[in-house]
């Protein structure tokens, strides 16, 4: 007689959905390589870092593919916004968790939530009309890589607070309870037990906010100016390479449209890198 076995099935379940988003995101890198290789072929990796300049279209073409402006635009937006938003976001999280009252605690965790859920246009919108003015009427022109960074900071903060409050929430009390015994306080065993029990969930969460800043598109496109330059300080304006796609493959053809795939490509390697020098640490602990 057959007996329905619950756990074998949602195991089975949750394993063809594993399979399938693995298979997905190969399709996708796969597609993105595919349409990558005609640039590739042509101009050869080192062109894209190396070139006068971004000058895809025209009579220069031949010599302006340099992507390098906008990678390294990327970085400084993406670890800019991280570097705010890591320790602000940490503290946050544990007075959610240890100190506030549950009358304030929830209304805030909740307006964290929602901040979590505003679309980027909006944020981009905001610091369009808001902080750019702002920023200008201190040093022009206002568009600029200060402003992506302090938008995406805005953007990736709840990320970072609502992520670490649930890693922090997965300490077991036994954690506290060995403290205790240990002769420590309460602050004592939050900074020297809970936090680092936690660590490995704060972890992921500074690599998905991270992730989400590499990869935000409109909100950046709206404030930094969009200018293909290297950037000498936090005033200029730059472009980075989410932008540089949508800005330019409604209209690109050719050699031009692969190059910009190249340029999703080097997206694609700077979060896959991020994730690998996040799990290095786990596995290194793991054979330990």
């Amino acid at each position: 007689m057959f007996r329905w076995n619950s756990d074998r099935a949602l195991a089975a379940v949750t394993g063809l959905a594993a399979r399938l988003a693995a298979v997905i995101v190969l399709l996708i890198i796969g597609f993105v390589i595919l349409q990558s290789v005609p640039a590739l072929q042509e101009l050869g990796p080192v062109r894209f870092f190396t070139d006068d300049g971004w000058y895809p279209t025209g009579e220069v073409a031949a010599r302006g593919y340099n992507l390098a402006p906008m990678v390294v635009a990327t970085v400084l937006c993406a670890v800019g916004a991280l570097l705010l938003a890591a320790p602000l976001g940490l503290l946050v999280a544990v007075w959610l968790t240890e100190y506030a009252p549950a009358a304030l605690g929830r209304p805030v965790e909740a307006l964290v939530g929602l901040m979590a859920g505003v679309p980027s246009v909006v944020y981009g919108l905001w610091g369009l009309v808001t902080l750019v003015p702002l920023i200008a009427a201190w040093q022009p022109p206002g568009a600029s890589l200060l402003s992506g960074i302090l938008v995406l900071f805005l953007m990736v903060l709840p990320t970072v607070i609502l992520a670490t409050v649930a890693a922090l929430r997965a300490v077991t009390p036994e954690w506290r309870m060995a403290a205790a015994a240990l002769g420590m306080g309460p602050t004592g065993a939050l900074w020297r037990v809970v936090v680092p029990a936690a660590r490995g969930g704060i972890r992921g969460a500074l690599v998905l906010a991270l992730a989400r800043a590499i990869g935000e598109t409109m909100a950046v496109l709206m404030v930094t100016g969009n200018v293909v330059r290297m950037p000498d300080s936090l005033f200029d304006p730059v472009r980075t390479l989410t932008a540089n796609i949508a800005l330019e493959l409604a209209y690109a053809v050719d050699l031009h449209r692969s190059a910009l795939f190249v340029g999703g490509l080097l997206l694609a390697a700077l979060v896959a890198a991020l994730v690998l020098a996040a799990e290095r640490p786990r596995e290194a602990r793991r054979h330990a």
